[in-house]
């Protein structure tokens, strides 16, 4: 994972930023596989949520119950002959002219029934049937309608109102009186007692809300959901729906509680869309019965998507439920929000991250990690041959042992090998004891010339450096340098300085922050100045490596202040040579890798190098690491060699 994110990380110089992009974009794991990122479950997300939208007609809900009725209606008119053929059979005349007589009447009323569905649902709801199984299967229909007209509005109160009983359906009002006195309550800035709230109602809440906030949310999403339905369809489809809503919920208190909580949780979740519409566009009825699951289904992908855009690190993926995703999206999505999930938990337990005031820094460990990493992209890419293995073929004269011997000369140190040298005695006297030494038996250990390097890496930062797609590369090869030193070179001193139109130093444990400046200006002058006074500190071999791509277009002014012009001014090429002068003084050798060969640079260069004896490498972004590392091994031999 931190592989992964090392680009990222490195460009931009956050952690915090790094991990959001690597949960928005998906990373490979280590055995190779895609993690998806959230945007790409987002996206599969709207899609999913247009499917819907292309396969469906809000309008059809209504046709669904008008078929309903119309059977209903046929059974209603089948009733009236047979209980027109039943007088008639009994052979009673009087009872014969009273059915007839009725059976007109029913017929006429149900001849001028209104064509619209709210209107028939009226009608019927004061009708006197003559057929009792149609009349039962009416009341029953009526009912269903009722409770998922209401379900469809409020899904987490389905348990509650699955049976319409008086007493329940005055529990249902209590409740909603209650909810609606909550949301004022909280709009006056109390706090509304939402434990007792659920001890007296939380049997009617299958999903078990833990806070008043989460049962709000969820009430809202769904009537939020129901509104959108509503203004998905046509004028006329619409209040026909409100027509038969109003027939249907002829309880005038359970209607004004109803509407009342509507207000109030559009005023206290103002952004779920309420004015919007769904969209639809199908041509695949939607029944009423069917419907409150598809307004759920599309309510989970929108509940899903909002808090995945939320999502600004991976602790808050944790209210994302992996099944719930797994329904909408597969497998695949379900697994890969696991991985995302647990991203910032497995880099703590690696010991390569740790939060410190709600942020997630890198630890020294994860440093010299992203360095071994850069450094072992670097060595890839070189050929063995021109880098070899930092050992030298000669002994040198200082106190760091090899593990080699050799035969003693006048001058070397007495390291001496007395097993080595023993066996020397044996073999030139043959067995037996004593065993009598002399000059020539004498082996010592081979020693290794140590010397001590003092290294100042200045990165050029300015906005070129970025504009133009070298900034990654040089950092990499900063941090590789870093690594090669303090790993393999522990005695050596490596000091960084960034520079644009100011220079810094940079602390060993900043390094990964370190970003481009958001300012035109590339002040060697200052950064020189900076690393003359780290190595002035230092004793050994000293050297500054600068990288850049491009030539000096600003100074320091006295007072402190900066001056910035381009082309390059004069005073700030007489500026920065004087302290080159001033590192040449100090026995500072300067090498330049430049990453633009542009007349300025090239020309500034050039006079650099005669004043200083350093050397001047024009290279590429993708050649930098070989450039550098080389030629710090090279150094680092020619050193030991002299000595």
């Amino acid at each position: 994972m931190l592989s992964e994110m090392t680009d990222d990380l490195l460009y931009h110089g956050d952690l915090n930023a790094a991990m959001r992009r690597m949960m928005q974009q998906g990373f490979q794991d280590r055995e190779g596989r895609d993690v998806q990122g959230l945007r790409e479950m987002m996206q599969k997300l709207r899609e999913r949520r247009q499917e819907m939208l292309d396969q469906y007609d809000p309008g059809g809900i209504f046709e669904d119950v008008a078929n309903q009725l119309e059977e209903i209606l046929d059974q209603e008119r089948d009733g009236i002959e047979r209980r027109r053929a039943e007088a008639r059979e009994s052979g009673d005349q009087r009872r014969e002219e009273i059915v007839n007589d009725l059976a007109r009447q029913r017929r006429e009323q149900l001849d001028q029934m209104p064509p619209d569905l709210a209107g028939r649902v009226t009608e019927l709801q004061n009708y006197d049937w003559m057929d009792d199984d149609a009349r039962d299967k009416f009341e029953a229909l009526m009912e269903d309608l009722k409770k998922q007209l209401l379900d469809n509005m409020f899904n987490q109160m389905s348990k509650g109102l699955a049976e319409m009983s008086p007493e329940e359906l005055q529990r249902t009002k209590d409740m909603m009186a209650e909810l609606n006195q909550m949301l004022r309550e909280r709009e006056d800035g109390n706090e509304p007692d939402f434990d007792g709230f659920m001890d007296r109602y939380g049997d009617m809440f299958p999903s078990n809300p833990q806070s008043l906030d989460e049962l709000l949310q969820s009430m809202a999403a769904s009537m939020a959901a129901m509104q959108r339905m509503l203004n998905s369809m046509s004028p006329e489809q619409r209040a026909q729906l409100m027509e038969l809503s109003n027939a249907l919920l002829d309880d005038m208190d359970l209607k004004w509680q109803v509407d009342e909580l509507g207000r109030n949780l559009q005023n206290a979740f103002p952004r779920m869309g309420w004015g919007q519409g769904e969209g639809f566009r199908g041509d695949e009825p939607i029944p009423l019965n069917s419907m409150g699951s598809m307004l759920d289904q599309i309510a989970d992908l929108d509940t899903l998507e909002q808090m995945m855009q939320n999502a600004t690190e991976p602790g808050k993926l944790a209210e994302v439920d992996p099944e719930q995703l797994r329904d909408l999206l597969g497998e695949d999505a379900a697994n890969s929000l696991a991985e995302l999930q647990k991203l910032a938990k497995q880099l703590e337990e690696a010991g390569l991250i740790e939060q410190t005031d709600g942020r997630y820094e890198l630890t020294p460990k994860a440093i010299r990690k992203i360095g071994q990493n850069a450094l072992g992209d670097l060595f890839k890419r070189m050929l063995q041959d021109r880098a070899g293995k930092h050992k030298i073929e000669r002994a040198g004269a200082g106190h760091e042992r090899a593990d080699e011997t050799k035969p003693y000369e006048f001058g070397d140190p007495f390291h001496l090998d007395v097993a080595r040298t023993l066996r020397n005695a044996v073999y030139r006297q043959g067995t037996g004891t004593p065993v009598r030494l002399t000059p020539q038996d004498f082996e010592v250990e081979r020693t290794e010339l140590v010397t001590r390097s003092a290294t100042v890496l200045l990165l050029d930062v300015s906005m070129s450096m970025e504009m133009r797609g070298r900034f990654l590369a040089a950092k990499k090869v900063a941090m590789a340098l870093h690594s090669l030193i303090s790993s393999q070179f522990p005695r050596d001193y490596l000091g960084l300085v960034s520079f644009g139109r100011v220079a810094r130093e940079v602390p060993a444990n900043k390094l990964p922050e370190v970003t481009w400046d958001f300012e035109w200006g590339t002040n060697m002058q200052h950064a020189m100045m900076l690393a003359r006074n780290m190595l002035n500190k230092q004793h050994g071999q000293k050297q500054i490596i600068m990288i850049t791509d491009g030539e000096p277009t600003a100074h320091i002014v006295p007072g402190g202040g900066t001056f910035f012009d381009y082309p390059p001014d004069p005073v700030t090429i007489e500026q920065t040579l004087r302290e080159v002068m001033r590192c040449t003084k100090d026995k500072i050798r300067i090498n330049t890798f430049c990453l633009e060969e542009s007349f300025y640079l090239r020309e500034f260069v050039e006079r650099m190098m005669q004043m200083n004896r350093g050397r001047a490498f024009f290279t590429t972004p993708e050649n930098l690491g070989d450039y550098v590392l080389v030629d710090f091994l090279d150094q680092k031999k020619q050193h030991r060699r002299a000595g």
